[in-house]
C-alpha cells in the first residue's frame, strides 16, 4: 500500500512549464525511439537481472519505458508530474492494451515502501531541481521503495561526456525543417548546466531556458551509496561496457542488499 504523503507545496520550476514538454515533444519522443524501446528494455533486464516482476518508471514521461515493461510481463507503476505527458502515456498504453498504473506525482514525493523489484531513471530524467540536495530525497525515496533484493537503473548523460563534447552552440534542422538551436553555459564550479533552446519555425521562434546537475560516475557512485544503496556497478552503454571518457552514456545499476521473504 502506498504511504499517505502531503504533496509540499513548491515554488514553480522551469520543468513545471507544460509548453516546454509540448513544443519539445517530437523532437525528444519521435516515433524510432519508441520503436526502438522495447529493445532496450531488454537490454536493461540483462544489466539489471531484477528478482521478480514489479518495476517503478520514475519520471516516465508518456510511458516509452514502462510501455515497453509492461509488455515483457511486468506489473508497472509510472510516474510524472507533468499531466500533459501522462495523457500521452494512457494513450500509448490503450494503443498497446496494456495495463500501466500511472501516477501523476513529484518524484520528491513519491515512495512505497518495498513495492518493487526494478526502478529506473531513463533518457536524464534526474537533477532537474534547484536545490541540488533534492536528488538525494529522490534516491532514498527510490531506495525505500524497493524490496529487499531489488534493483536500481539511472541513465544520464555523464559529466565526464559533457566536458568532452560541449559546444558554447549548436544548431540543426530538424526533420521536419525546423532550426534547433541550442546555447550552453556550465556554471556553479562545474556542477550545473545551464541551457537554451530555441525552435526557429515559420519565421516565428520559441525559447526556453533549463538547467540541471551534472554528475561524473564517481560522484554518482557516491550518491548511490549514501542513499543506502551496495554493489554499484557503471557502464557506459546498455549493452554493459565499460564506463570511461569515451562513454556515451552514464548507466548506474545499484542493489539494495537483503532477500525477499519467502511467501
Amino acid at each position: 500500500m502506498q504511504r499517505k504523503k502531503t504533496a509540499t507545496r513548491r515554488k514553480r520550476e522551469w520543468f513545471d512549464d507544460a509548453a516546454f514538454w509540448r513544443d519539445f515533444y517530437p523532437y525528444m519522443f519521435p516515433e524510432t525511439r519508441f520503436a526502438n524501446t522495447p529493445a532496450q528494455i531488454q537490454k536493461v533486464l540483462a544489466l539489471t537481472t531484477p528478482g521478480g516482476k514489479t518495476a517503478l518508471d520514475l519520471c516516465c514521461g508518456p510511458g516509452r519505458c514502462a510501455i515497453a515493461l509492461a509488455q515483457a510481463g511486468f506489473a508497472v507503476t509510472g510516474v510524472d508530474k507533468t499531466r500533459w505527458l501522462l495523457d500521452k502515456a494512457r494513450a500509448r498504453a490503450r494503443a498497446a492494451k496494456v495495463k500501466v498504473a500511472w501516477i501523476e506525482m513529484d518524484m520528491r514525493d513519491f515512495v512505497r515502501p518495498d513495492a518493487y523489484d526494478l526502478a529506473l531513471s531513463m533518457f536524464t530524467s534526474f537533477g532537474y531541481f534547484d536545490d541540488k540536495t533534492q536528488d538525494m530525497a529522490v534516491l532514498r525515496n527510490i531506495f525505500a521503495s524497493l524490496r529487499p533484493g531489488g534493483v536500481f537503473l539511472i541513465d544520464i548523460t555523464g559529466k565526464e561526456r559533457i566536458a568532452k563534447v560541449l559546444q558554447p552552440t549548436m544548431a540543426e534542422v530538424l526533420p521536419d525543417g525546423t532550426l534547433l538551436v541550442q546555447r550552453h553555459e556550465i556554471y556553479d564550479d562545474w556542477t550545473r548546466l545551464r541551457n537554451e533552446w530555441i525552435l526557429l519555425r515559420n519565421g516565428r521562434a520559441k525559447s526556453y531556458k533549463f538547467h540541471h546537475t551534472l554528475y561524473s560516475g564517481q560522484e554518482m557512485k557516491d550518491r548511490l551509496a549514501q542513499a543506502g544503496f551496495a554493489d554499484v556497478q557503471l557502464y557506459g552503454t546498455l549493452d554493459g561496457d565499460a564506463y570511461g571518457p569515451d562513454a556515451l552514456r552514464l548507466i548506474a545499476v545499484a542493489r539494495k542488499r537483503g532477500t525477499i521473504a519467502a511467501i
